[in-house]
């Protein structure tokens, strides 16, 4: 849209006004997820997952996680609730205690599509367990993105 549509000049003594149309601040949304994975594939120190997520938003959840060193992992999570999906990455500290591994960390959002398309999030709690004989994974999201 051309300038000159979004302005209207008003005169005002002598000198002109230009108005810029009203902008609404961005939405925010408060997410509390919870997703039961299970492992759908796995290379070395990479588990891929995919499960269901609930709470705030409801859908498919895929977890990419990478083992980076004896105490921490990376994370690419996709959301796809109704009407769009959301696309994460997150670094976490990591430990092992016997057959249970556990990981603490910040999640952002970096990306969405469809009713998601401009969500956008950073330094959202990411954490869970890890089954190491089975592979399932229990994840926990919380904090707020704009939408």
């Amino acid at each position: 849209m051309r300038l000159a549509l979004l302005r209207r000049a008003l005169p005002l003594g002598g000198a002109l006004l230009f108005l810029a149309p009203a902008v609404s601040a961005a939405n925010t949304m408060s997410l509390h997820e919870t997703g039961h994975l299970h492992r759908t594939s796995s290379s070395g120190l990479k588990l891929n997952e995919q499960g269901t997520a609930s709470g705030t938003i409801h859908g498919t959840i895929y977890i990419h996680l990478k083992v980076t060193s004896t105490n921490s992992v990376t994370a690419e999570v996709n959301i796809y609730p109704s009407g769009g999906s959301l696309t994460g990455s997150s670094s976490a500290s990591y430990r092992v205690n016997g057959g249970v591994a556990s990981f603490s960390g910040k999640l952002s959002i970096k990306r969405g599509t469809g009713r998601y398309s401009h969500a956008r999030g950073s330094g959202l709690s990411f954490s869970g367990t890890i089954q190491r004989l089975s592979g399932s994974v229990t994840v926990h999201l919380s904090g707020s993105m704009s939408t």
